[in-house]
């Protein structure tokens, strides 16, 4: 192992307290699972424990029924490999994000899992899409907050529980965009390479304008590490989106409020897998966008998105 610990051991230090949300394969929401998970560093060994009290309906209740969680964690190197019993596979660090794809025997699920750690450094906007095979079987998402004593101190278990219980209530909410206003999200994203090493970042616009209900014009200005603009269509039907061109195609799925998306650039051999997730009633947005140049990872970004609303573009008709 090793004598002290890893970067992104240290970034998540302390017990991380949420109510993620669980959704089916077709994006119904069936249930939470109050989790409160830490992973320690002691002597040479990282563990990793989680406790969960899930609350679900349907066959998925059963099948991620699991209870607690105590697993080792090889952190040597710039990859976090997991050791089981309870997970097997490992986790990526790329400064404040963790890209994890892994094994978990007792839910019998191939995992792919996000976790932003947030500027403040006490939220986690977290995600798992869970697969057999090449085939989504169920989806977890929400937001952790950290604590340091939430079992010895009552202002910091009440502070703790009211989050959860704000948690619970967003959960079920889906992706939804302003449907009649024009406006814009504006961020920095941190960027890394496909070897974990930071290069910069990139300040990114995302000018946006309802053309009806349900479709909206957007154009994205990006510069810094990359200098880029397109242009889009976007569209919604349900949990299902899709994106019309003319600079980029695709589509992507929602699970309550984070969206996956996969879209690609017309004209190159380029991509971008991405996970959009609102975290508050203002459309702020935890954005990840995984870039892959001939379908190799060229770079991934990540950053917090503020929403500036602008004029009502869709009025009352007479």
């Amino acid at each position: 192992m090793t004598d002290k610990p890893s970067t992104w051991q240290e970034r998540i230090t302390g017990e991380w307290h949420g109510m993620p949300s669980i959704f089916d394969a077709e994006g119904n929401h069936v249930g939470y699972n109050k989790v409160f998970r830490e992973s320690s560093f002691e002597g040479d060994r990282v563990t990793y424990t989680m406790d969960t009290r899930l609350d679900a309906v349907g066959p998925l209740r059963a099948r991620f029924e699991a209870g607690e969680f105590s697993f080792g964690v090889d952190d040597r190197g710039g990859d976090r490999v997991y050791m089981g019993p309870d997970f097997m596979g490992a986790g990526h660090p790329f400064g404040a994000l963790v890209d994890a794809h892994y094994y978990s025997p007792g839910w019998t699920s191939d995992l792919r899992t996000m976790v932003h750690v947030l500027e403040d450094g006490e939220t986690q906007v977290y995600s798992s899409l869970l697969y057999d095979g090449p085939t989504i079987n169920g989806v977890f998402n929400g937001i952790y907050h950290v604590a340091f004593d939430y079992h010895t101190n009552p202002e910091t278990k009440a502070r703790i529980d009211a989050f959860v219980a704000q948690e619970k209530a967003a959960g079920k909410k889906p992706h939804v965009l302003p449907m009649k206003f024009a406006g814009r999200w504006m961020g920095e994203m941190q960027v890394f390479d496909a070897k974990q090493q930071p290069i910069g970042t990139n300040q990114v616009t995302i000018n946006y304008k309802p053309v009806s209900l349900l479709r909206a014009e957007v154009e994205i200005t990006v510069s810094g590490v990359m200098e880029r603009s397109f242009k889009f269509l976007r569209a919604r039907n349900g949990i299902r989106h899709t994106f019309e061109g003319p600079d980029v195609f695709g589509n992507g799925i929602a699970y309550g409020r984070s969206l996956y998306t996969s879209q690609h650039f017309y004209g190159e051999a380029l991509k971008i897998r991405g996970r959009e997730f609102i975290i508050d009633d203002d459309f702020t947005m935890s954005v990840v966008w995984d870039w892959l140049a001939s379908d190799k990872r060229q770079y991934i970004s990540f950053g917090l998105f503020k929403w500036e609303q602008g004029e009502q573009v869709l009025k009352a008709s007479y």
